[in-house]
């Protein structure tokens, strides 16, 4: 088992991680909750169906009364309509002030569960239990929730930290393949941002981290976990030095958002915008040739990704309504080495529109 704490105040907090934990959740939780809650699972139909019996089982050895509370599955669904629908259940079940919210799924199901813990009764505790490797490795740390809209991505949205992030490896063997290999580039991500150690380790175990290996999936989310723990804890709102945890974001999010979030799945957006951001930093002279080529080869060495077939105007004209863009300026985190990474706000327009041509580029 490892156990990597969040120090965030004034309650930090634990990403446990081991394979085969869902076996053991109510027992965790028993160590950390006062026992008198009930407990309320947010989750998709095919999640519940695959891993709801062990879950519930563990729950209930552990003495945990827990009620099901499903959603519609996909990015379509992260809207503030599906969370209004989620609280409106809530008190028919019996959720009061003693409530906790339990997210178990991917990212958006954690981003959306995270929201509603966050709002209802004006706040009450989350835990984060996530399904996918996007979720694991990125979105169920650091306390961020949100739902899109039409505009944008993630732009309604709280920041409510979980009382605890259970990760469980095995769950991701019943992962589809696209959705395996997505995720996987939220955690080369990070080797890019500050583990080059990480990032290493994708160049030489491709081949193992496709096939899931147990031991190097549980070492890539680990450290990926403690990168963010690291990042989070220092800027637990995003007013600094979290920044970096965006690098593919910007351009990502416009993508996914400019085909309707139903072209490209949330990584495989990153992927690209990690792509068109090494592209935008060598334009720029912040990065060397030999280097951006191993950042663009490290990502498409994990398979192949969804054609980009978009117009440049309209990435650009989505950029202006990033949250990351502060006074009509469009903040881009940039590569500057594998470990390594800046914060850039003086991008020509001109160099985005050929970052973004050169994904079209490559994608065809």
């Amino acid at each position: 088992m490892i156990r990597i704490t969040i120090p965030v105040q004034p309650r930090p907090y634990e990403a446990v991680i081991e394979h085969g934990l869902l076996r053991r959740v109510g027992e965790y939780l028993r160590e950390i909750l006062t026992g008198g809650e009930r407990l309320f699972v947010v989750t998709v139909p095919p999640v519940r169906q695959k891993w709801g019996k062990k879950l519930m089982a563990s729950l209930s050895a552990a003495g945990f009364p827990a009620k099901w509370v499903e959603m519609r599955e996909g990015e379509r669904a992260k809207k503030l309509a599906t969370v209004e629908e989620l609280a409106e259940k809530l008190p028919g079940l019996g959720a009061d002030r003693d409530a906790v919210i339990v997210a178990f799924g991917g990212g958006v199901v954690g981003d959306v569960a995270g929201l509603l813990a966050s709002l209802y009764m004006r706040g009450v505790d989350v835990v984060q239990i996530p399904t996918t490797v996007v979720a694991q490795v990125d979105a169920s740390i650091g306390g961020k929730t949100g739902v899109n809209l039409r505009a944008g991505k993630n732009l309604l949205g709280t920041f409510h930290q979980p009382r605890a992030v259970l990760i469980d490896p095995a769950v991701l063997g019943t992962l589809p393949e696209r959705e395996f290999r997505a995720g996987l580039y939220e955690a080369l991500k990070c080797g890019v941002i500050g583990k080059p150690e990480l990032f290493q380790q994708f160049e030489e175990n491709k081949n193992k981290i496709l096939k899931r290996d147990h031991a190097i999936l549980e070492s890539l989310i680990a450290e990926s976990v403690k990168l963010k723990a690291e990042i989070v804890a220092a800027d637990e709102h995003e007013s600094g030095l979290r920044r970096v945890l965006n690098l593919g974001h910007t351009i990502g999010h416009a993508l996914e958002a400019e085909t309707g979030y139903q072209r490209l799945l949330h990584g495989e957006a990153v992927a690209w915008g990690m792509i068109a951001a090494t592209n935008i930093a060598l334009s720029m002279g912040k990065i060397d040739s030999v280097t951006a080529g191993r950042i663009a080869d490290a990502v498409l060495g994990l398979g192949p990704l969804p054609r980009v077939h978009v117009r440049r105007a309209n990435i650009v004209r989505r950029l202006q309504a990033d949250k990351k863009t502060r006074d009509g300026v469009v903040h881009f985190v940039l590569p500057t080495a594998i470990g390594k990474v800046e914060v850039a706000r003086n991008v020509p327009e001109k160099v985005v529109g050929q970052a973004v041509d050169e994904l079209r580029r490559l994608s065809t």
